[in-house]
């Protein structure tokens, strides 16, 4: 089986997406990555054939300047929806299918595995009658009965007043995502497909769409029928090299915020400050996004661009960071709590979703030194959050163990013939 994958640059869905590459080269099969030349060589170093969006937009590096959607422009939700509308899911979505197309033209492939997003990818492959699964690198971000509005950061709603809440502002979200249904429809048309009622309608046109974390992480939910959950990828980004942490007896404090630029750097250094006040060891990762000289550490904090979390997060007692799925997850596969300071997108989500386990802390991103170092001590402190993460993290490492994903993707590929 060869397999297209279409993918984008969204920062923590890069090593996830990569992941179900190297599952599906694991299996035997072949694939090529459709994708942007910021993440090239870790293409290359999955092993898989590189080729690069032409029409559709394109990062060319990892650089501030080169990110095409600059979420730390925006202020607010709504404006945010906007723009990665406009800038990536609906606004290019003809580039994006005529790309796709084009690539199927000069190597058919089985199957078109394509980002979520990137509706245009699945309008493609609809058009030229290959298979497509959408892939969701978090938590299931389709408005849903059951589901209060991702990237809302609510909880799940209680009694009749809360799922009032829940349909309002669903069907807000919905009125809002819908606005920019005219350039998807544009492209659908141009290919000689039907038009859509909705935006995410085009999700409904995929074969599969694959979620790829556990349903035991995730808030029960009313989906439609072409949803699985197939379990988390684990995997680090390839650029995070090897790393033996500080010696030492006190507690191992791990700190990963965002891989892309979220205005992190003031939350760093408050996180530093709140380390070098107690009796751990801490290791700051900045990652790509921020200069660690940005971030000044002391004789307790280390403070380094990157570091493996595999190879870390088992040996921490708390990871801090910004509840993106990625590193949330990874954390508390390895039965380890988390103080979390979400700082925009999905990872308020994921804080509500970690919590109603047990398993973390959440605190606003400004939180000064000492609440967030009150919230470590106590994280270290009661065994509570830890065996909440040790429980969750079981089920967590048994998904991401299992062959749901390529099983899935194979079975997709097949539907072509049924």
């Amino acid at each position: 089986m060869h397999l297209l994958f279409a993918l984008w640059d969204g920062g923590g869905t890069v090593p996830v997406e990569l992941g179900v590459v190297r599952r599906a080269l694991g299996r035997g099969h072949t694939a090529t990555v459709l994708g942007e030349p910021s993440f090239a060589a870790d293409v290359a170093d999955a092993g898989a054939e590189f080729r690069s969006w032409d029409r559709a937009p394109h990062r060319r590096s990892s650089a501030r300047e080169d990110d095409v959607i600059r979420d730390w422009e925006v202020r607010t939700p709504p404006a945010l929806l906007a723009r990665l509308c406009e800038r990536v899911i609906t606004g290019p979505a003809a580039a994006y299918a005529a790309d796709v197309r084009q690539a199927l033209d000069e190597r058919p492939a089985d199957v078109v595995v394509a980002s979520g997003p990137l509706l245009g990818a699945l309008v493609g492959a609809e058009s030229a009658g290959v298979p497509a699964v959408a892939l969701c690198s978090n938590v299931y971000s389709r408005p849903a009965p059951g589901l209060p509005p991702f990237g809302s950061g609510l909880a799940p709603a209680h009694g009749p007043v809360g799922r009032l809440r829940d349909r309002a502002l669903t069907s807000l979200a919905e009125r809002l995502w819908d606005r920019h249904l005219a350039p998807l429809n544009s492209a659908r048309s141009d290919l000689g497909l039907d038009p859509l009622p909705g935006m995410w309608a085009q999700w409904d046109r995929a074969s599969r769409v694959l979620v790829l974390t556990s349903q035991a992480f995730d808030l029960p939910a009313v989906l439609p029928d072409n949803v699985r959950y197939v379990g988390p990828v684990l995997d680090d980004p390839v650029w995070t090299g090897s790393y033996e942490p500080p010696a030492g007896d006190d507690p191992l404090v791990v700190v990963g915020l965002s891989s892309t630029w979220m205005r992190q750097d003031d939350a760093l250094r408050r996180i530093v400050a709140a380390l070098d006040s107690l009796p751990v060891r801490g290791v700051v990762t900045t990652g790509p996004a921020v200069d660690p000289a940005e971030v000044p550490g002391t004789a307790r904090v280390e403070v380094r661009r990157s570091a493996p979390h595999a190879a870390l997060f088992p040996r921490a007692s708390v990871v801090v960071t910004h509840a993106g799925h990625g590193t949330l997850v990874k954390a508390l596969a390895a039965g380890v709590p988390a103080l979390c300071l979400p700082m925009g997108r999905d990872q308020g989500d994921n804080v509500v979703r970690a919590a109603r386990h047990g398993a973390v802390i959440g605190l606003r991103r400004s939180a000064s030194p000492p609440r967030i170092a009150a919230a470590v001590r106590r994280l270290i402190d009661d065994p509570a959050y830890r065996q909440a993460a040790q429980a969750l993290g079981a089920r967590l490492r048994a998904d991401a163990a299992g062959p749901a994903l390529v099983d899935e993707l194979e079975s997709a590929a097949r539907s072509r013939t049924s």
